[in-house]
């Protein structure tokens, strides 16, 4: 169980239940790079809180949220999991996300049902790459956030001078609530941080939050000093606001810390909202529900179960609920279900069972569903936008749309969260069948499509020549992926090598036209379809992806002619004139017509192709290729060759900062070459070089 309050750190000893209602949910995810001890720390709260009765193992494969073979196998976490534990009169949904950057997408996923987060770093390792990329989008959010230190028992763990990185590196605003005796050794010990019995600590916590508050730097400097029950209320406000991060030391595989790391959760993380804020729509039964699904798992006869945090109103069992989504050819879709099993989320043995605002929900009886899709109304998908995480992107129109309240597609006043924290995917692979033959192909092309359920951004496509083209964040993804298709759907796949995803942007305007009549009259377009279609180009704005509007007249043609120009554009669009998918550009219908019953959609859709062609030609495209920025820490004394050696890569130098022996170099470089400079530091820096970059948008492809 959780560590007495004797230890709280302003000396209260208060009944767990004072502060907190059985309402109270938090829903936090467990971040970290990986192999900190994410899923360890994830297992031993469960078990410190009575959640489990047998504490698993990573090595093992035993642990809680490790369910899949191949994690269990593997030891590294692929899929969010959620797991809850109830401190006092707090419940607490615990997300355990993956740490390997490969992983990156189900991080996204997680982040937009999250009322808080504990990010996790090794007390050996320190402040790593992705440890760094995570707290900056947290700190982006404004999601509140504690730092847990693990690890204090292993050789080489550190404490002041990890402090001192995790200021310089990671967060300039921390408040340390652990000290720790026996660092480094077996018997290393977590002691908490008492505010009301030392002086020093108390300093030190006012000084940090006397930078976000002018009330509290008038006390701090002209007194009286602030008391300790004042400075926990500060903390726990500024660290609600995302600005500060209190720290934690401990052990998972020992459970020191831990203790005091449950009451950190349960006292400085806010609840959850019970409501989506302004704009809900009330009818006869109360609020709308509206929420979206950040996880769907197929169990061993292939039904689907949704993971849904609801934002607004309630789902309850035997509900007949509207799904609604952006079909890769940028068409909104929905789909309808009745809820046939529905278990909250520590509290599995609700009765009657319902889902409320600010809980996470298993659903069952939503054949159709994937991640991303979004319960609510249709209003609440931006046109040109989707659930699947942000703008246009290589992976097809609609896969990585915002999901917001205005036409940016920004915010998140509607409790809707879908956004592009992260870069998309910049590689591209192939996939084959090991057997031959077409029906292989076809299972494979199924398999691939359905583990794109499980993560859109996968985006599995057909290929001309029979084979499948995903979409991938790295190689280890790529094994994961493979080892995925051989256990779970029997089909062995064969993987060409991964290239980086490029995109277009027209450069000019374009326009083309053909139609009935073109050759004579009643006679079809030059092309032979009996349609006319009048499409202009022209450039949209830097992350609005494509977008497709009409000049003409809505009621020219029937509404599903109008579909075929739509779908067939967004569909054209995933290859542009040097092969890759075009994005930031406005498409509008300039022209129409049909002759009675001879067009068919057919010849709309044959006859949009053509002309969107012939008009992207006449605008003109430039391919962009994407780029990360670095930041590198090498030995003075290589600084010469490091920099010769990158230069050739594209690296482009920005700032150099000396340091003792050490020099920081930061830039940026093409991502199709980061692996490799990551190589020749190493050779060239005696395998001293750190190392850290992360996606930092597209440049035009020299």
């Amino acid at each position: 169980m959780s560590a007495p309050r004797a230890g709280h750190p302003t000396g209260a000893r208060v009944p767990h239940t004072s502060a907190h209602t059985p309402a109270t949910t938090r829903n936090i995810g467990i971040l970290a790079h990986v192999d900190a001890g994410k899923t360890s720390l994830t297992e031993r709260l469960l078990y410190d809180t009575g959640a489990i009765s047998t504490l698993g193992s990573v090595d093992a494969g035993s642990t809680r949220t490790d369910t899949g073979a191949i994690e269990r196998q593997r030891g590294i976490t692929v899929r969010s999991a959620v797991a809850s534990f109830a401190v006092g009169g707090a419940r607490v949904n615990l997300i355990d996300t993956p740490g390997h950057s490969d992983f990156i997408a189900e991080v996204e996923r997680a982040l937009g049902v999250l009322d808080g987060a504990v990010l996790v770093l090794s007390a050996v390792e320190g402040v790593q790459p992705q440890t760094r990329v995570l707290l900056r989008t947290l700190r982006e959010l404004e999601l509140p956030t504690l730092l847990f230190v693990n690890k204090i028992d292993r050789a080489g763990a550190r404490y002041t001078a990890l402090l001192t990185d995790i200021r310089q590196k990671l967060a300039p605003h921390i408040v340390p609530l652990s000290r720790v005796q026996g660092l480094g050794t077996r018997d290393a010990r977590a002691l908490p941080v008492r505010l009301d019995a030392d002086p020093h600590a108390r300093a030190g916590a006012a000084e940090t939050l006397a930078e976000h508050d002018d009330a509290f730097l008038e006390r701090v400097v002209d007194g009286p000093p602030p008391t300790a029950e004042e400075l926990w209320a500060a903390l726990a406000a500024h660290t609600a606001d995302g600005v500060v991060h209190p720290v934690y030391f401990g052990s998972a595989l020992t459970g020191e810390g831990v203790g005091a790391l449950v009451e950190g959760m349960a006292e400085l993380l806010p609840a959850a909202a019970t409501d989506a804020g302004t704009g809900d729509r009330v009818g006869p039964g109360g609020t709308e529900p509206r929420g979206t699904v950040f996880a769907v798992e197929r169990g061993p006869s292939g039904a689907k179960t949704a993971c849904v945090r609801l934002f607004a109103g309630g789902l309850a069992l035997r509900e007949r609920v509207t799904l609604h989504r952006y079909s890769p050819e940028g068409t909104r879709e929905e789909h309808t279900g009745r809820i046939t099993f529905l278990e909250v989320a520590g509290d599995p043995g609700r009765h009657p069972a319902r889902l409320t605002a600010g809980e996470i929900g298993r659903v069952r009886g939503l054949p159709q569903v994937r991640v991303g899709d979004v319960l609510g109304g249709l209003a609440d998908l931006p046109e040109g936008d989707s659930a699947d995480g942000g703008a246009d992107t290589a992976a097809g129109p609609g896969v990585g749309a915002r999901l917001g309240t205005g036409d940016d597609g920004a915010g998140r006043e509607d409790g809707l969260p879908w956004h592009r924290y992260f870069a998309p995917p910049t590689l591209q692979a192939l996939a084959r069948p090991a057997e031959p033959g077409r029906a292989a192909a076809e299972r494979l092309h199924a398999a691939l499509r359905s583990m794109a359920e499980q993560d859109p951004l996968l985006y599995a496509r057909a290929e001309p020549d029979g084979a499948t083209s995903v979409l991938l964040h790295g190689e280890v993804q790529k094994e994961i992926v493979a080892a995925t298709l051989a256990q779970e759907y029997g089909v062995e796949v064969v993987f060409a090598p991964s290239r980086t995803v490029c995109r277009e942007r027209p450069t000019g305007t374009g326009e083309a036209f053909d139609g009935i009549g073109a050759t004579g009259r009643n006679s079809p377009a030059s092309s032979g379809h009996w349609a006319t279609v009048g499409l202009r180009v022209e450039p949209g704005p830097r992350g609005s992806g494509s977008v497709f509007r009409y000049e003409t007249e809505l009621g020219a043609l029937p509404p599903a002619f109008h579909r075929a120009v739509q779908e067939s554009v967004h569909a054209a669009l995933r290859t542009g004139p040097h092969g890759w998918a075009v994005t930031d550009c406005v498409v509008t219908l300039v022209r129409s017509g049909f002759a009675g019953p001879v067009s068919t959609a057919a010849d709309f859709r044959g006859l949009t192709r053509l002309v969107l062609a012939r008009a992207l030609e006449r605008a003109g495209t430039q391919v962009y290729e994407p780029y990360h920025s670095f930041e590198s820490e090498v030995p003075d004394d290589t600084l010469p060759g490091v920099t010769a050696a990158l230069a050739p890569l594209g690296a482009t130098f920005t700032e150099t900062v000396p340091g003792r022996a050490v020099c920081t170099l930061k830039g940026t470089i093409p991502a199709r070459h980061v692996a490799r400079a990551e190589r020749t530091l190493a050779g060239l820096t005696r395998g001293e070089a750190v190392w850290w970059s992360r996606a930092a948008g597209e440049q035009p492809l020299s």
